[in-house]
């Protein structure tokens, strides 16, 4: 379900990204924050799979509530929770279903991350998944290892709707052109970091002008010395000139004289990537560049796509250095909610690239370790088995909450997946479409073993943390003095914290 969020400097933001929610609330509880750490912890890693992460720590520290209230201590808890995250890792690898292994195969990476896009953006997957899949394939270099998430870019522009969104190869730019060409084919490019007019020289210096020749001829020189400039860039073949500033006047009339494309940039970044996806050397100031240090583009122009100008680099390859997804949408905040179901499925396709390893998603995974991991507890002795039986019930949380959010019974439904897996099959999960119990692998519903792997263990570790601390010990006081604490103000806040 989609949650309202409006920050401190009362932006809204209309999202289920649990990244983007925690990150914008203010956080005051440093029980909390010890969970937000590790949600922060799996997006840096993975990308994806924060709200797994969030929603087993707090089952974990609920059910060790309960414990605590029958008498245990939370040492026993957190002992008993690492135990069982531990048994839990040890049982995941064998319920891999299926390993990625072609990355250059678009039908079957659009297969893989459905289900990542299908959690943020529930009816478009089918376009994003085509997008996303083209995009990375399109950028994937020959080691698949060494994709690099940065090469996909993302240009966002108001109107329309998702289904007309589209993959550029290549980089596109909200922004016109300078001068007055507007496109160029089989282009070479010069880039340069500077402005693209008269610096002024460091020191001043004074002309001392006598006569109305002498004004005549002093304008001359300054003309065709810039004249000189342009035309030997022309003469390299050059049909585009990119620069980081401004475009000079004098500049702008030679480069239109010689039908030369004027391109202005402002960030550096951008700039960069722009060499990146052209192949060129930036200049760091104006000059004829050799031709070995010119960037090549098969056509560069200016396009309108709805209101907005943009000016597209396009190369009409099957591979590229860079891609751009052109999203467009019909509000911000939708665009904006498009924008990261695109950035977990791009952090989903690295992740692949790194381990090809695929779980049953739609529950099956957590009812299966669920299952497992309580005939383990119940084998265990001493006092941590409670605290086992409790994580098995803990990992029920993820289903019930697929099962909720489809509006079906949760009671009812963790029943019948439980039958379903005593029988056998592993890969039962929940098919919100049907209502019913499904078999999730053969409807092509995968989840990423690394992610799944790094949630538990983070889950389990920020619970674990949370059991193992007894007092909170504040630097500053908020209002009043300190306040004298006895032992049962103690045994209060051990409460309170589980």
């Amino acid at each position: 379900m989609n949650k309202m969020v409006i920050n401190h400097i009362e932006k809204l933001f209309v999202t289920n990204d649990a990244a983007t929610i925690l990150k914008e609330l203010e956080i005051q509880h440093p029980a909390a924050r010890i969970i937000i750490m590790a949600t922060e912890m799996q997006e840096k890693q993975i990308g994806d799979n924060t709200n797994t992460v969030v929603i087993l720590a707090a089952a974990l520290l609920e059910h060790a509530s309960n414990l605590i209230n029958m008498g245990m201590t939370p040492q026993e808890v957190a002992a008993g929770y690492e135990q069982a995250a531990e048994k839990a890792l040890e049982i995941l690898p064998s319920l891999v279903v299926k390993e990625a292994s072609d990355m250059k195969n678009i039908e079957e990476v659009r297969q893989y991350l459905r289900s990542a896009i299908t959690s943020k953006q529930y009816d478009n997957e089918d376009v994003i998944a085509d997008l996303v899949a083209k995009a990375c394939v399109t950028t994937c270099p020959a080691n698949s290892y060494n994709f690099n998430v940065d090469n996909i870019r993302i240009c966002k522009i108001i109107g329309s709707g998702v289904h007309t969104s589209k993959v550029m190869n290549g980089m596109v730019f909200k922004r016109g052109a300078e001068g007055e060409i507007r496109s160029a084919q089989d282009a070479r490019i010069a880039v340069y970091t500077c402005p693209f007019d008269l610096t002024q020289t460091e020191t001043k210096g004074t002309v001392l002008i006598e006569n109305a020749d002498e004004l005549v001829n002093f304008s001359k020189g300054e003309e065709s010395e810039v004249e000189e400039q342009v035309k030997a860039i022309a003469d390299n073949g050059v049909k585009v000139v990119v620069a980081a500033g401004k475009f000079g006047d004098l500049y702008l009339h030679f480069l239109n004289k010689y039908k030369i494309m004027a391109v202005r940039l402002t960030s550096k970044f951008d700039l960069r990537r722009l060499c990146r996806t052209v192949g060129a050397q930036p200049q760091a100031r104006i000059c004829a560049p050799a031709v070995n240090l010119l960037g090549h583009c098969d056509s560069v122009s200016v396009t309108e796509i709805g209101d907005e100008n943009v000016v597209v680099f396009d190369k009409n390859s099957e591979t590229g250095k860079v891609a751009t997804i052109i999203i467009r949408g019909s509000s911000q905040s939708r665009i904006d909610d498009v924008e990261r179901a695109v950035d977990d499925a791009v952090n989903t396709y690295k992740a692949l690239t790194k381990d090809g390893k695929l779980l049953a998603g739609a529950g099956a995974v957590e009812i299966e370790l669920a299952k497992e991991i309580e005939s383990y507890g119940a084998k265990a002795p001493g006092l941590e088995q409670y605290a086992i039986k409790k994580f098995a019930h803990a990992l029920e949380t993820l289903p019930k909450a697929i099962a909720e959010n489809a509006g079906m019974p949760t009671t009812e439904t963790l029943t019948k997946l439980y039958a379903e897996h005593v029988n056998g099959k592993k890969n039962a999960g929940i098919d919100v479409w049907k209502r019913e119990v499904m078999d999730a692998v053969a409807h092509n519903i995968f989840d990423l073993y690394a992610g799944k792997r790094l949630a538990i263990k983070l889950a389990t570790d920020a619970a674990a943390t949370i059991l193992k601390v007894d007092q909170i010990i504040m630097a500053k006081q908020a209002t009043g003095g300190p306040k004298p604490r006895g032992p049962k103000q103690q045994d209060e806040d051990d409460d309170g914290m589980a």
